[in-house]
């Protein structure tokens, strides 16, 4: 490092950085905990290099130090002191996520730090929460909470961060707040009462939700669990039978389809925590997200409603962070995404996977100027979360310009007219068109505003017309439908969040469940059938190049025979050497042994190449069969590739398996010409002087002709039987690795079948726990008459739910109701078709 580089490292309070990190850690940046270090870096004085690497950090630049090169510059005599303005941050919203768990772990594992150290504070950081939760002097202890857990921290950042919590604390929020519209929005006993209604509603439904995640992570755990286990167990036994070669193919096989599984089970899991995590972060508070494409409205939204963050807003003005802003006050929360398509920002399903889990209410923010298709794709991701949704069509106008805005006070009517020049009922009807056809329904409110003029109603320089603009923005339509959905609609959409919804969280890892049994049954069922039709084709692979070999046997035997009457002409008179040696010429001059092998070979290359053809059809419809899969599961393709790839070449590995027995096929050819020998010899002995040389040619040429066709009789006779002995060991060998491969697969497939079909009934139990409970919910608010949720009320209540989650629910319940809601406004509200029967008045 250079002495330039370090002296500028030297500037930087890297107890501060490590603060920020904190405050980043769980990807929401709180309006009040922005505001915190802002002025924690004011009142210490902080240096421009320290500021400079804060902003990186909330901006998430690749140049940013990260938590290791923060960490590591923490000298050991203030790490402690550290760890503690850490834990202050951490917790001081009263939820401590499993992010900033992690990263103080991190840095404690940096630090050297054992577990207890890590712990103790922690502990102590815990129970500080819970006093601020719930003592009722909250000033005192808003102060006892910073002070005591900074106990025996005397640094300037320690001091001045003690000073600071008491201006995060949720419990706070509300008065720094200038009054405004929203204090009205927000004010009175009507609100304060739906405020503890919806407090104790969400406590008790957490804890149904936070059992069934848990139980829902817990069986994809032991799916993947279960599944190498049994594999295991089959992987032994197919061993123990002998078939090493077949097992270990197999094994691989199915190895390599268990890592795939495997890596999606983790996937899941992991979604199912986020998930709970999520949930715990919503427990306090009713959330309103605003969500759309970049540009739309939504700073100029939040700062209107919130009467903060007007800094953020203007031309071309980019965010100060990646991650989605959080404002609180009185129980709510509001929560600001980057924006659809936001310079460095997230996907549209990254944002919302974000939020959409802790959110109440979704108000997606679009604008007349732009309505585009593409732009409510994303609403997709809302159905699949049963979220009730608001969308806020910002009306734009330049009104900066004095004569449009003395033509829209005089008339503001005129522009949210849905029909004349403004054509604002097209835009309308194309919203709700394209928004149907991702959200399912359209029972959502579509609420016309212009953002502009709620916005200068705020400006000085309007100050004397600011209720006339603000009136005429059409804000307070907006604002009513929000103190609708807490005040009227709170108590419903907390139990939407907490139990509605979450069976969503439940229902995705089960989908997929399902669709894996499906999968793996289907594979199954074509291996089964595919393996009849492989042993016809072997059985028939074997007649017919059994057949071909032998037809080639006679054929050579017959050629060779055929070769006698000439060859005992030319020799007929010549000795046992002589005689041996022509014989052996002969064969060669034939190709007699050549032949015979090229025979053994050819008729072996063809069952192979025909087996392996067959193995290969086999593996394009298994193919086929996983792209039908794939197309009505909507799987991804490099899912379906990754499981099943493998099952594609099953022919070349079960060959490979069989080639050893190839060698059998090589043919034992007897040593004709030796015996062709002893016969020469003997006809010599026998022949007498007595007779002429042309009746000793006669006698000499039938002995040898009858002699080699006799010898030739019987070996052709022994080749052939060993032939046959031969190929059908082999054919044999490879029907039966073939036979072990298809049956071990199947039985492994089986087992994964299995053991999905094991997961997908329990998940189903977990859905059913969670509608049930959100069944009875429904039911309190249609009758008006609610009662502390138990299992108990529920059983003696429901009697049983069925759900397509996100389109409609079928409630039967045990009991007579008088309900006090209609179908349409059940409808309306939970933007869901629900049906409600008692099976009192079926009877």
């Amino acid at each position: 490092m250079t002495e330039q580089i370090a002296v500028a490292v030297e500037q930087l309070n890297f107890a501060f950085l490590l603060i920020t990190h904190i405050v980043c850690a769980d990807q929401q940046i709180h309006s009040e905990e922005a505001k915190a270090l802002q002025a924690l870096a004011k009142n210490t004085k902080m240096g421009g290099r320290t500021i400079e690497e804060m902003e990186k950090i909330l901006a998430q630049e690749a140049t940013q130090l990260s938590v290791y090169d923060v960490a590591c510059q923490v000298r050991p005599g203030e790490q402690s002191e550290a760890m503690r303005q850490i834990l202050a941050v951490a917790y001081i919203d009263g939820f401590f996520s499993p992010v900033e768990r992690a990263m103080v772990d991190q840095i404690a594992q940096i630090w050297n730090w054992t577990n207890r150290e890590v712990e103790t504070l922690i502990e102590q950081a815990q129970g500080f929460s819970t006093v601020n939760k719930y003592s009722e002097n909250k000033e005192d202890t808003k102060l006892s909470f910073g002070a005591i857990l900074l106990k025996g921290a005397d640094s300037i950042l320690s001091r001045a961060l003690v000073d600071n919590l008491a201006n995060v604390v949720p419990e706070n929020i509300g008065r720094q707040i200038k009054q405004s519209r929203q204090e009205l929005l927000l004010s009175g006993k009507e609100y304060d009462s739906a405020i503890q209604q919806c407090a104790a509603i969400a406590s008790e439904d957490y804890k149904y939700a936070a059992l069934a995640l848990k139980g829902t992570r817990e069986t994809l755990h032991n799916l993947g669990k279960s599944i190498q286990e049994q594999l295991t167990v089959i992987q032994r036994q197919a061993t123990s039978k002998g078939q090493a070669n077949t097992a270990a193919e197999v094994a691989k096989q199915l190895e390599a389809t268990r890592k795939a599984l495997t890596v999606e089970i983790i996937k899941e899991i992991e979604s199912v925590r986020q998930s709970l995590s999520a949930k715990e972060r919503a427990l306090n508070h009713f959330s309103i997200a605003f969500m759309g494409k970049t540009k739309a409205g939504k700073s100029t939204l939040h700062a209107i409603i919130t009467g903060d963050g007007w800094e953020a807003i203007g031309v071309g003005k980019q965010r100060t962070t990646r991650f989605n802003r959080v404002y609180e006050w009185k129980n709510i929360r509001i929560i600001d995404t980057p924006g659809i398509g936001a310079p460095g920002g997230k996907t549209d399903e990254e944002i919302a996977e974000d939020v959409i889990e802790e959110s109440d209410v979704i108000c997606y923010v679009v604008t007349n100027d732009s309505i585009q298709e593409t732009e409510f794709k994303f609403l997709q991701l809302l159905k699949e979360k049963a979220k009730p949704l608001i969308i806020l069509l910002n009306v734009k106008n330049n009104l900066r310009d004095s004569r449009r805005l003395e033509h829209f006070l005089a008339n503001p009517e005129k522009l949210f007219a849905v029909d004349g020049q403004s054509n604002l009922g097209g835009h309308i009807e194309r919203i709700r068109r394209y928004a149907k056809q991702n959200y399912a329904n359209d029972y959502f409110e579509i609420i016309p505003v212009m953002l502009l003029a709620a916005q200068m109603s705020r400006e000085e320089e309007h100050e004397e017309i600011k209720d006339q603009l603000f009136q005429a923005s059409q804000m307070q339509k907006f604002l009513d439908s929000i103190r609708l959905s807490l005040v009227e609609y709170g108590k419903i959409r907390r139990s939407q969040t907490l139990l509605g919804s979450t069976v969503g969280s439940i229902d995705k890892p089960n989908q997929w469940v399902i669709q894996q049994e499906q999968v793996y049954q289907q594979l199954v069922t074509t291996l089964k059938d595919k393996h009849k039709t492989i042993r016809k084709d072997i059985q028939k692979a074997v007649r017919d190049n059994q057949q071909y070999l032998l037809q080639q046997i006679e054929a050579i035997f017959q050629d060779t025979s055929n070769s006698i009457p000439s060859f005992a002409e030319e020799f007929w008179d010549a000795n046992d050497s002589r005689l041996n040696q022509g014989w052996e010429q002969k064969l060669k001059a034939i190709r007699f042994e050549q032949r015979l092998k090229t025979a053994y070979e050819e008729s072996s290359h063809n069952f192979n190449k025909e087996i392996q053809e067959s193995l290969e059809e086999v593996g394009n419809e298994l193919q086929i069969v996983t792209k039908l899969i794939n197309s009505n599961f909507k799987l991804k393709e490099q899912d379906s590739n990754s499981l099943f790839h493998d099952f594609m070449k099953i022919g070349g590995n079960i060959l490979t398996i069989a080639a050893p027995i190839v060698g059998l096929l090589v043919p034992a050819i007897a040593p004709i010409a030796a015996v062709i020998g002893i016969i020469g010899f003997a006809i010599n002995q026998m022949s007498g002087w007595a007779k002429s040389k042309e009746q000793k040619r006669r006698e000499a040429v039938q002995n040898i002709c009858q002699s080699l066709s006799n010898q030739l009789i019987n070996q052709q006779q022994n080749t052939i039987q060993q032939a046959k002995t031969d190929f059908n060991k082999y054919t044999d060998a490879v029907s039966n690795s073939i036979s072990v491969y298809f049956e071990e697969m199947i039985q492994g497939l089986e087992l994964i079948s299995n053991q999905l079909k094991t997961a997908k009934n329990r998940l189903n139990e977990k859905s059913n726990y969670l509608n049930r409970a959100y069944a009875k919910r429904i039911i309190d608010w249609c009758t008006d008459k609610y009662e502390p949720l138990n299992d108990e009320v529920i059983i003696n209540t429901i009697s049983k739910v069925n759900r397509d989650f996100g389109k409609n629910m079928l409630i039967t319940t045990k009991v007579e109701l008088r309900l006090r809601k209609s179908s349409k406004d059940i409808a309306r509200i939970l933007q869901e078709e629900v049906s409600i029967q008692s099976t009192v008045a079926t009877k």
